[in-house]
């Protein structure tokens, strides 16, 4: 139990609510997933457009983001999984040897090679601005109850989600612009994202694509 507790010392997330990242120093963060295009396959003149979109959209920004790009590598084995059961229903004898071949040929392949799936991310945030700690008290000098605490907070998180959530939009207009795909995680996708980066020996939570 006190290994457990010294290690959520490092984690600097507080919670995931409706999407939203809310970190321990109370700054809240967005997550956008991103579509990604193969640059290298443009001709030099579509490089160039994408070169110049890609600055207009940074320069269209008065806040600042961060662009994180996710490696790991992939888990073939529901894969292989799908294929054994392909090949269990296969009643024409040659279709079952081919997919027996191709079933061993994937395995031999991914163990020489290792076979890598990215995601592309941008990191929105939103620091809220520093006031004074409440008290605990009514506007009418009463203490608040427990309720009425409970309503501040969720009142106040409504407060910044609006302000973060319109960073998010101005930032899906700029992707837009420039032909990308994007997507806002929502709170089961981006506990997934984060449980990979602090657990990455496990290649079973990535999200999906966009």
């Amino acid at each position: 139990m006190a290994t457990s507790k010294a290690t959520q010392n490092f984690i600097p997330i507080q919670e995931v609510r409706d999407g939203i990242v809310i970190l321990k120093d109370k700054s809240l963060r967005a997550i956008i997933m991103v579509s990604s295009v193969n640059f290298a396959l443009k001709s030099k003149d579509e490089q160039q457009a994408i070169t110049f979109q890609f600055q207009n959209f940074l320069n269209s920004l008065d806040f600042s983001i961060q662009i994180f790009i996710e490696s790991r590598k992939r888990d073939i084995r529901p894969y292989i999984n799908l294929l054994e059961e392909q090949y269990k229903n296969q009643y024409n004898n040659l279709m079952k040897i081919q997919i027996r071949e191709y079933i061993e040929f994937i395995k031999s392949f991914s163990e020489i090679q290792n076979i890598m799936e990215k995601r592309f991310y941008i990191i929105v945030p939103y620091s809220p601005p520093v006031v004074g700690e409440g008290k605990g008290f009514s506007p009418f000098g009463k203490k608040q109850t427990d309720s009425e605490k409970a309503q501040d907070k969720t009142d106040i998180f409504a407060e910044h989600r609006t302000q973060i959530e319109q960073r998010v939009g101005i930032v899906q207009q700029g992707l837009v612009r420039m032909g990308l795909k994007s997507e806002l995680l929502g709170t089961d996708h981006a506990v997934e994202l984060y449980y990979g980066l602090f657990n990455p020996g496990d290649s079973s939570h990535i999200a999906p694509r966009v």
